[in-house]
């Protein structure tokens, strides 16, 4: 008989093993996101690194240019004394701890707090933040003047800087070689609109850069060389005192610079410039420099906005009419408390230079960092300390805590301010070598369109004034 087989022991009961934790994902820390990579932006950026505790929050600058450029040079880079790449300091390697995004903000949705972003392929991408801070800087204030947007170019970013500088070169080279002599006068005749510190250091050191250049061309005589300083206003340099305005005034007249005031231009359609006062000429190098407007940026956010086109904020530099949203410089309406007197109903705003710009910067980062730590804010409040101009050839005028300054003192000022002002020491270094090759004649006066063997005009299609930046 065969025996049966042992029945199978039964399974022993399963016992559950220790199981591996559900990892969940940590929560980030807040993200404050700043828009704008100029002086405000700059600004923000580099105290927020230096208050924020390691891990407390994330810092993101977003802006179209890998670069600031410092503005006030912008004149000296048109004229050939400073080289373009000297006045741009890298983002990247200036911020160290923040996040630097090359794109370009084009829209804000406050309730969502996220920020819309174009990369340079068209690639739109999202960022959420906790806190914002509108700071994309202004565009050129355009009017509606027929032939503008062909025929002239702004004066508000480093490109446009080094168009001028080649636009003189390459007109110089056209006019020595013309036997037409319409088309000679016309490539000689500069224009620059507006008379404020823009237009007036524009002119001076475009004229400069002309006159030495056209030493090269014994068929050019300097008094060929038509620049014309055009001004709606009865005097230059509102932002100065009366008498400065007239000591600019009579150095550019001394200089053999035309400056038309009252004077407004109605037409520059088919290149021919038409003025208010009835003269009219042709003129190849137009430059627009009758003031600024915030970026488009800032209206399409629906929050309230100034004439000009300005966020209207705070004196804590908040956003009015909305939470998480900030803003400063030349895009921020800021009441400028130092400014304002006894029984004025509203105060004055701050003026859109760079030195209400990096100090708002200061003050906004202070109360980004104390709403973020649940403390107290508090309010901008900035005595002007003066401004400063340069007018070309060793001449400036300046006034300082209301002491006015001209001539050679305040065209020295006007250099060691705005050099003790830029970002990094490497920076500063390469701008005095560029000065002092400048003394020594050696300005670069290389156009590129002359190497590219291609003479084009000032204006080029893709440098349209008015154009977001």
């Amino acid at each position: 008989m065969t025996p049966r087989p042992a029945p199978a022991p039964a399974p022993a009961p399963h016992t559950p093993g220790p199981r591996t934790p559900t990892r969940r994902p940590l929560p980030r820390p807040p993200r404050v996101v700043v828009v704008g990579g100029g002086f405000v932006g700059l600004t923000v950026a580099r105290r927020l690194e230096r208050r924020l505790r390691r891990g407390e929050a994330e810092v993101v600058l977003v802006d179209a240019s890998p670069a600031m450029t410092y503005q006030p040079f912008l004149a000296e880079v048109a004229g050939g004394r400073i080289e373009a790449r000297h006045v741009a300091v890298p983002l990247r390697t200036t911020l160290r701890g923040t996040r630097v995004v090359t794109g370009r903000a084009v829209a804000v949705d406050a309730d969502r707090r996220r920020l819309h972003v174009r990369l340079p392929d068209g690639t739109p991408t999202v960022l959420d933040y906790d806190e914002l801070v509108l700071a994309p800087g202004s565009v050129s204030r355009t009017q509606p003047v027929p032939g503008l947007a062909e025929h002239a170019t702004g004066f508000t970013t480093l490109g446009e800087a080094l168009r001028l500088r080649d636009a003189v070169l390459t007109r110089l080279a056209l006019a020595a070689d013309t036997e037409d002599p319409e088309r000679r006068r016309a490539a000689l005749a500069f224009v620059v609109v507006g008379g404020g510190y823009t237009g007036v250091e524009a002119v001076a050191e475009l004229q400069d850069l002309a006159r030495s250049t056209a030493r090269r061309y014994p068929g050019i005589a300097a008094a060929e060389l038509r620049f014309e300083l055009v001004e709606a206003d009865a005097g230059l340099l509102p932002e100065l005192p009366p008498a400065l305005g007239a000591y600019a005034l009579a150095r550019l007249e001394d200089a053999g610079i035309t400056v038309r005031l009252r004077t407004q231009v109605t037409s520059m359609a088919g290149g021919r410039v038409e003025l208010s006062d009835g003269e009219r000429f042709r003129a190849d190098t137009v430059v627009w420099a009758a003031g600024v407007r915030g970026n488009p940026l800032l209206a399409r956010t629906g929050l309230p906005v100034d004439p000009r086109g300005r966020l209207r904020t705070r004196a804590t530099l908040q956003v009015e009419g909305a939470e998480h949203l900030w803003a400063a410089g030349d895009g921020a309406a800021v009441p400028d408390l130092a400014a304002a007197r006894p029984g004025d109903e509203a105060a004055p705003m701050c003026g859109a230079t760079a030195q209400h710009a990096v100090r708002q910067g200061r003050v906004l980062a202070r109360n980004v960092v104390a709403t973020l730590r649940g403390g107290r804010l508090v309010e901008y409040r900035h005595r002007d300390a003066g401004s400063v101009a340069g007018l070309g050839s060793h001449r400036g005028v300046a006034r300082i805590y209301g002491v006015p300054v001209r001539g050679l003192p305040a065209w020295l000022l006007h250099r060691v301010y705005h050099l003790a002002k830029v970002p990094t020491w490497a920076r500063r270094e390469r701008i005095v070598l560029d000065w002092t090759a400048a003394v020594l004649g050696r300005r670069d006066l290389t156009a590129p369109e002359l190497v590219e063997g291609a003479l084009v005009p000032a204006a080029r299609p893709d440098a349209r004034v008015g154009l977001p930046a």
